[in-house]
């Protein structure tokens, strides 16, 4: 027996090659490039949607400085407007001949229907609750016939352009009953 006292030796084994598996495992796969086509691709369509986010500002600042123009003319109307009604009241009051105030009635009802066409429109105040968004209120008086905080009388029609407030209308506001 000979081979048994000897000491065993170990045939020497390779090296692992768990270092690259590791390394491969920490960096992410390599991404492939896109090609110049999809680049230029990507670029065209947002050049696009910058040129047409442009036109639509561009579109929504003309509708804006239109509005702009309208309301300086309305504005500069609006007088003139007035006193086309005060002189209708004031014609019928003092027996003006008819056909002077038929012919009146006829000025006024067209440049009514202009403003009307341009967007303007007209704020009714009497009977209404007072709201101070659309109200100027110029005095409080008691009234039996009107509730509190109700219009009692206009004495400045008022005007909106679409949504915006033009000019207020001025207004008599109720403070109910009298004690």
């Amino acid at each position: 027996m000979e081979g048994e006292n000897e000491p065993t030796v170990a045939e020497p084994t390779p090296p692992v090659a768990e270092a690259p598996a590791a390394e491969a495992a920490s960096e992410p796969p390599a991404e492939p490039q896109p090609s110049p086509e999809a680049v230029l691709q990507d670029r065209l369509l947002r050049l696009q949607a910058d040129f047409e986010n442009y036109r639509k500002r561009m579109d929504r600042e003309k509708k804006d400085w239109i509005a702009f123009a309208n309301e300086k003319l309305v504005l500069d109307l609006l007088p003139v407007l007035d006193h086309f009604e005060l002189g209708l009241a004031d014609s019928a009051k003092n027996g003006a001949p008819a056909a002077f105030i038929e012919g009146f009635q006829l000025v006024c009802n067209q440049l009514r229907a202009a403003l009307e066409k341009a967007g303007v429109q007209a704020i009714d105040a009497e009977g209404a609750a007072f709201d101070p968004h659309v109200h100027e209120a110029i005095t409080h008086l008691p009234s039996d016939d009107v509730p509190a905080d109700h219009v009692v009388a206009q004495t400045r029609r008022g005007y909106k352009l679409g949504d915006k407030l033009l000019r207020a209308a001025q207004v008599v506001v109720s403070s109910g009953p009298a004690d």
